[in-house]
């Protein structure tokens, strides 16, 4: 996946392309080649490129990093208020609660439903295999969302330490 940063060295790299090109098309009106209105073309077209390389180094990602996360899946999502998340089965309670932080900066957005006084609620389970054929989901936390801007980020990260002495017993006991 591209970075801004990566974005932003891409575009000035094809930018100097852009100057190259442009200098090329002043050469070819100098000297009365045949292809001077092609190099014009070349240009201008370099010219929109960089432009769009350039803007979407710019905007296109603003992602928050939060140490210590772990990786997560999406396996719900209402478009509104609700989306639940699965963790692997070995993660720790400050693991858990630095990946529902990276969670609720990544999967929100303003485009949701809901009014301000209501929250984005993300909440991460597991599956257990208490017997073989059978998988039970574990509920480990949850971290709530405002929608309202003017409230910032205001994350509410809630972890069921309960839980995960249950987990531990289940993942040692589990058949194999």
């Amino acid at each position: 996946m591209l970075s801004t940063a990566a974005l932003l060295n891409y575009s000035k790299w094809i930018g100097f392309f852009t100057l190259f090109c442009a200098f090329l098309m002043v050469l070819g009106f100098i000297f009365k080649w045949g292809i001077r209105f092609r190099l014009v073309g070349i240009t201008a077209f370099m010219g929109v490129l960089t432009g769009g390389v350039f803007a979407l180094g710019l905007g296109l990602f603003n992602r928050v990093e939060v140490p210590g996360a772990g990786q997560y899946s999406r396996v719900y999502d209402d478009g509104d208020r609700q989306i639940v998340i699965v963790v692997k089965p070995q993660t720790t309670p400050t693991e858990l609660e630095a990946t529902l932080q990276q969670a609720g900066a990544d999967l929100f957005s303003p485009g949701r439903a809901g009014r301000p006084d209501e929250r984005l609620t993300i909440r991460a389970r597991t599956l257990i295999h208490p017997e073989s054929g059978v998988s039970e989901p574990v509920y480990l936390g949850q971290v709530r969302r405002s929608y309202s801007p003017e409230n910032g980020q205001n994350l509410e990260v809630d972890i069921y330490l309960e839980r995960f002495a249950h987990l531990q017993d289940e993942v040692e006991n589990s058949p194999a």
